[in-house]
């Protein structure tokens, strides 16, 4: 009976500004028309990847800040 493959490692988790730079680094490169076709599509899947995490940390600061705008956390004060 043959093994099925493992499953891939999960990539390590990437700060927002890790991500923003490595999708600014694949656009300079898809934008420079160099890459070959394969090469193209493999950077645009990754980049698309990339997109959807800055969206969602972006997404979920604006959260955060929604609710430090209505107020609803307590300011610290010293006693």
């Amino acid at each position: 009976m043959a093994k099925s493959p493992a499953p891939p490692e999960p990539a390590p988790e990437l700060s927002y500004e890790q991500a923003q730079a490595e999708l600014d680094r694949l656009v300079q490169a898809m934008e420079s028309g160099q890459l070959p076709l394969d090469q193209l599509l493999a950077s645009y899947r990754r980049a698309a990847e990339l997109l959807a995490l800055c969206r969602a940390r972006l997404d979920a600061v604006e959260q955060q800040v929604k609710v430090l705008e209505a107020g609803q956390l307590v300011p610290w004060t010293a006693t």
